[in-house]
Parts: structure tokens; C-alpha cells; sequence
């Protein structure tokens, strides 16, 4: 009888960490300061690019409690086509975001790197940021980002260096980023984010040759948008193909536009489902609700 007892409970037990439950939008106050919890810390760094040919600038969060001799996993998380290394800093608030959640046991402890994703000499975020140089930019910083930024944080951090422990997301010309770079690249990447996906997304049979691959590598994938955004095919365009497909992933529609209201929400989500165990039976059951409690 003891045994069986024993049994039940350690069943109990696995079922509960592998079913983390659904994670809700975000309610008031979840991205304001809050004085009276620990922080994490944000700076500034750069590396060399053999890529680019010159060095580049990122900004790094690193969470409350850090320390060096403990690794920790990491998300890479990019920025719009106007924006640069500073932008979720200066618009999304993400160290406020993640201090708060840490602050509530939410989140897993991670490390957040903020790149420039325009990867030419120049890369300011001035002049016409349409034009071809610089859009054709975004697409070079694949290159950049597998072989000069990702090699110098795991020289330069206590991250730890497999698929399982990377994450990819961003906003818009970043989220087009993450879904191409991440999906192209599912032996560097288990975890996938597109907040608000932009034009640059690649057509979905492009993005996803081989749903089987993906259905066997991805931990996470995650498409989120406003449904009044102007870019909203983007994203449905990709979720109609990867359910036609079979390939599990959470499609998240909310009321918004094409801003940070949007961005700061898929942040506050996506990252309270990194680097767990992930159930994908509940994918289906991310829909909007309003005042539901986060």
C-alpha cells in the first residue's frame, strides 16, 4: 500500500511540473517599478563582428541574483526596423517586466540579450530606415548573430551552450527575424517568439520546409499580434500553415495595434513559458480574455 502511496505521489508530482498551466495577459502594474523587490542589472557591451567588420553594441540584462559561477540559459530578443540595441529598453521595459516576475517565482533565471539587429558599418537607426542597405541588413544579421554575437556570450557568460537553453524572439522587423533565423536554425534555437511579425517574415512553405523537424525540435514557438494591426496577415498566414501542418505552437490574438502595448504583453508571456516544461496540450487554449488575472 505504502508503495502504491509512494507511486501516486511521484506521478502527482512529474504531472504537475510538466503542466505548468496557461499563462494569462498581463494586468495592471505589470510593468511598472517596483521598489521593494530585488533587480536585475542592464549593460552595456560590444563584440566583434567578423561579419560586419567593425564592433557592435548590445545591451544585457542579467537577473536578480546573478553570479558567475551558476550558468544560466538565454533569449536573444530584437528590435523593430526603427529601432537599435536600446529600443526594447527604451520602449518595453523588459528589465521591469522580468524583475517583477522574477519577483513572483513566474520566470525562469535568465539572461537577456539585446543586439542591433542591423547588421552594416553604420547601423543607426537614421535617414531612411527603409532603404535597401538597411532592410537588406536585417537579413545579414543571421549571419552575425550565429557566428560572432552568440559565440561571445557563451565566452563572455555563464550561459549554458546547447538548443534547449536559446531562445529567439522579437517585434515586428525583429519578430520576422526571430521566426527566420529561429526556424532556419533549429539546431541553434528550441525556443521561438514573433510579437507583431513584420513583411520580412519569410512566406511560411520557406520558413518551414519540414513541419516533421520542427514538430520533433521546437520547445516553444510563439506568434502573437494586435487585432487591429496592419500586419496581422503576416502572422496568420504562418499560423494557418503551421495547424495545417500539425506543428504545435500558441497563436495569440489580442486587441491592440502595432505598438508596444502588444510587445510588452508577448514579453510578459513568452518568457514565463521559456525554459520549462511545456505542455502543448494547452496551446489551444490561449485565447483573449480581458481582466482575467495574470
Amino acid at each position: 500500500m505504502k508503495k502504491i502511496a509512494l507511486a501516486f505521489v511521484a506521478m502527482f508530482t512529474a504531472f504537475s511540473t510538466f503542466s505548468q498551466g496557461v499563462v494569462k495577459q498581463s494586468t495592471s502594474g505589470f510593468d511598472v517599478d517596483q521598489t521593494n523587490i530585488p533587480h536585475g542589472r542592464v549593460d552595456s557591451a560590444s563584440y566583434k563582428s567578423t561579419t560586419v567588420g567593425t564592433a557592435r553594441k548590445i545591451t544585457i540584462y542579467t537577473p536578480p541574483g546573478y553570479v558567475s559561477t551558476k550558468k544560466y540559459p538565454v533569449l536573444y530578443l530584437l528590435h523593430g526596423i526603427g529601432g537599435d540595441e536600446k529600443e526594447w529598453l527604451n520602449g518595453g521595459k523588459p528589465q521591469v517586466i522580468l524583475d517583477n516576475l522574477y519577483a513572483n517565482k513566474r520566470v525562469e533565471p535568465m539572461i537577456v540579450v539585446m543586439p542591433n539587429g542591423r547588421a552594416m558599418e553604420d547601423d543607426r537607426a537614421t535617414g531612411n530606415i527603409m532603404a535597401p542597405d538597411k532592410v537588406q541588413a536585417f537579413a545579414t544579421f543571421e549571419k552575425d548573430l550565429l557566428n560572432d554575437l552568440i559565440p561571445f556570450i557563451e565566452k563572455n557568460y555563464p550561459v549554458y551552450t546547447d538548443r534547449e537553453h536559446r531562445a529567439i524572439a522579437g517585434l515586428s522587423m525583429g519578430g520576422g527575424q526571430s521566426l527566420n533565423f529561429g526556424l532556419g536554425n533549429l539546431d541553434k534555437f528550441a525556443w521561438v517568439g514573433g510579437f507583431s511579425s513584420a513583411p520580412n517574415t519569410k512566406a511560411p512553405a520557406e520558413l518551414l520546409p519540414d513541419p516533421a523537424k520542427a514538430k520533433e525540435k521546437l520547445k516553444l514557438l510563439f506568434i502573437s499580434c494586435g487585432d487591429k494591426d496592419g500586419l496581422l496577415r503576416f502572422s496568420e498566414r504562418t499560423h494557418t500553415y503551421l495547424s495545417e501542418n500539425g506543428v504545435p505552437h500558441i497563436y495569440y490574438i489580442e486587441p491592440g495595434v502595432h505598438d508596444f502595448k502588444v510587445w510588452k504583453n508577448g514579453l510578459y508571456m513568452f518568457s514565463q513559458l521559456l525554459f520549462k516544461a511545456v505542455d502543448t496540450t494547452t496551446f489551444s487554449q490561449y485565447k483573449y480574455a480581458a481582466n482575467e488575472p495574470g
